[in-house]
């Protein structure tokens, strides 16, 4: 029993682990996207897996390196032979393509502020990658990488009935028909020539080898080396056999325990497919926030108790955590506030989190009892130095959304950052420290929505991304 215990808890901190990745890409591709090259110097290199596809790589970077010598502009030149002398480097690093292949983003980009920082990513696609991409632009075309990002829960259908089973997925807005037979069952009257009964007993026999075979299909199409290779699971039909498939221990019990709805429909295969798609995409989408909603409601219960296991805003946020008292910290996955890392004219050190109107305040860099200018040493996206750093203080994310309605009051009530901490903690602030945060307090009394009941969790994708960041 403690192993399976064991067994779950590693899958969800792996799935949860898996999740983060995803976000850092996103993070690392949006930076990508919005920068902009010094001239048309910076390159964007994608090389699907295969044997010879890096020696080929490489010397495709020599020949651009020979054509690099005709440009005329010195400057542009200069920032070209750069880029492609810094993926020459990369490729160095490495033996092999990665299975999924290989991304590489090189070159000279200019800050908002107009100051030139040289970029070198390597990026594991999040799937194979087929075409090869070579580019020399003024700016990174980060594209084939962010069709990736799109979200794919992969939901199985059964569509059964009197006539036949077809098994398809719906992932995003792909419908697949995975696989599909006939069947010809007796009616439910005979013909004559036989006793009533033991026309049952057939008919009756004929139902249960129809149902063990759906059964057996099931895991042939919903199964992948021996894991369950989809997030849920809908059973249709026009009549009562996928009811009885649904109760049947001839259904594996790992299925069973995916099935999120059972539905009627007036069709079967094809056109039953897509009706039993249209009847459950509500639910469907619902899913998806499950997670979001149980841990945001933790957090609304523990303020409602009083029990001071609650930090609310930036402030009260990052304090608990850098002083290791957080068990959960809960981020909006749109947070704008950027941290800065600053000093003083005594050389002290400090940071500050500002959103993006409160940065473009001279007097927000001010020290407050010096009454001088601070120094700017570093800045960067708060939301990505929590993903990078809440595991250093033993502390464990959630991310949401506010496409839910306790999100959407998550987000206007606490700026979007909160935490749930270990044990109870009060917050005393200076008189003179007016650097707390601007949020509407939660109402203990309010009601959420009339769709908080989700209660259970959800999973995501069994994707795992891989890259390093030069930035």
């Amino acid at each position: 029993m403690n192993n399976n215990k064991k067994s779950k808890n590693q899958k969800s901190q792996s799935k949860s682990q898996e999740e983060i990745e995803f976000l850092k890409m996103k993070i690392t591709l949006k930076k990508l996207r919005e920068s902009i090259g010094i001239g048309t110097s910076v390159i964007t290199m994608i090389m699907p897996a295969g044997r010879d596809q890096l020696s080929k790589a490489t010397h495709h970077i020599i020949d651009e390196l020979g054509k690099a010598k005709n440009i005329k502009s010195r400057k542009n030149k200069q920032s070209v032979v750069t880029a492609l002398l810094s993926a020459q480097n990369k490729l160095k690093m490495i033996t092999h393509l990665p299975k999924n292949g290989l991304a590489l983003f090189c070159g000279t980009v200019e800050d908002p502020d107009g100051k030139e920082r040289k970029t070198s990513v390597m990026i594991e696609p999040l799937k194979p990658v087929r075409q090869k991409v070579y580019l020399c632009d003024k700016r990174f075309h980060t594209e084939v990488l962010e069709r990736q990002l799109v979200e794919t829960d992969k939901y199985g259908f059964i569509i059964i009935d009197g006539h036949g089973c077809l098994f398809g997925t719906l992932s995003g807005s792909v419908k697949t028909v995975l696989h599909k037979f006939t069947v010809d069952l007796p009616k439910k009257h005979n013909k004559g020539g036989q006793s009533k009964e033991r026309f049952q007993r057939q008919r009756l026999e004929a139902r249960h080898n129809y149902i063990r075979k759906v059964a057996e299909q099931s895991k042939k199409w919903f199964f992948n080396n021996g894991q369950i290779a989809i997030k849920g699971i809908v059973l249709a039909g026009s009549a009562d056999l996928k009811k009885v498939l649904n109760s049947s221990d001839l259904l594996d019990y790992r299925l069973r325990d995916k099935v999120i709805s059972v539905v009627d429909i007036n069709y079967g295969f094809n056109n039953g497919f897509t009706q039993a798609i249209n009847l459950t995409q509500e639910k469907l989408n619902s899913l998806k926030l499950i997670k979001e909603k149980k841990i945001i409601n933790q957090l609304f219960d523990n303020i409602r108790l009083g029990n001071n296991k609650t930090a609310i805003g930036v402030k009260e946020t990052i304090s608990a955590l850098t002083d290791g008292m957080v068990e959960t910290l809960i981020v909006w996955d749109s947070l704008e506030i950027t941290r800065y890392e600053v000093v003083n004219t005594r050389n002290e050190r400090s940071y500050l989190h500002l959103t993006k109107k409160e940065s473009e305040k001279s007097s927000n860099f001010i020290d407050r009892k010096l009454k001088k200018p601070l120094k700017i040493l570093s800045k960067i996206d708060l939301f990505e130095w929590l993903l990078e750093n809440y595991s250093n203080y033993s502390s464990n994310i959630s991310v949401v959304t506010d496409n839910s309605s306790e999100g959407s009051q998550f987000v206007q009530g606490f700026n979007g950052i909160a935490a749930i901490l270990r044990y109870a903690k009060s917050f005393d602030y200076d008189s003179d420290d007016d650097d707390s945060d601007d949020f509407d307090f939660f109402n203990a009394n309010s009601d959420l929505s009339e769709d908080s009941e989700f209660s259970e969790s959800g999973s995501i994708n069994d994707n795992t991304v891989n890259f390093e960041m030069f930035f």
